[in-house]
């Protein structure tokens, strides 16, 4: 492998793991959701151009810069409700194709269910 693919596939990784890291601090209904959908997009997004990888990644990292600035006030101010997330501007809805409004709707259907996925006990809420 050329040495700028390797540099490029080491920073496609870092970014990766980094978006995966900072999704811990989710709530665990939102990090099970927000992890499926990183993975997903990746591998979607292996075999595309430069210039659409470029693109891609930018994104990528303004949204990870944006979850860690969300993470960093969510542990200086313990007694709020967590608020993870941004609205799109009017500007970035417009840009969007067919597709991926079609994958935000079906994003905001998955985030906004009324039941939950599933549910987790502590140890101590198990009967015996």
């Amino acid at each position: 492998m050329p040495g700028s693919v390797c540099h490029h596939v080491s920073q496609v990784r870092t970014l990766y793991k980094k978006i995966l890291q900072l999704h811990r601090v989710l709530p665990l209904e939102l990090k099970a959701l927000g992890d499926q959908y990183v993975k997903d997009e990746f591998r979607r997004h292996k075999s595309i151009s430069l210039q659409e990888a470029q693109h891609f990644l930018q994104e990528w990292e303004n949204y990870a810069m944006m979850l860690q600035q969300q993470a960093n006030q969510h542990v200086q101010n313990t007694t709020d409700q967590p608020d993870f997330g941004a609205h799109l501007t009017k500007e970035k809805l417009n840009a969007l194709r067919d597709e991926q409004i079609g994958q935000l709707n079906e994003l905001m259907k998955e985030a906004t269910k009324p039941k939950r996925q599933f549910s987790i006990l502590d140890d101590g809420d198990c009967k015996h």
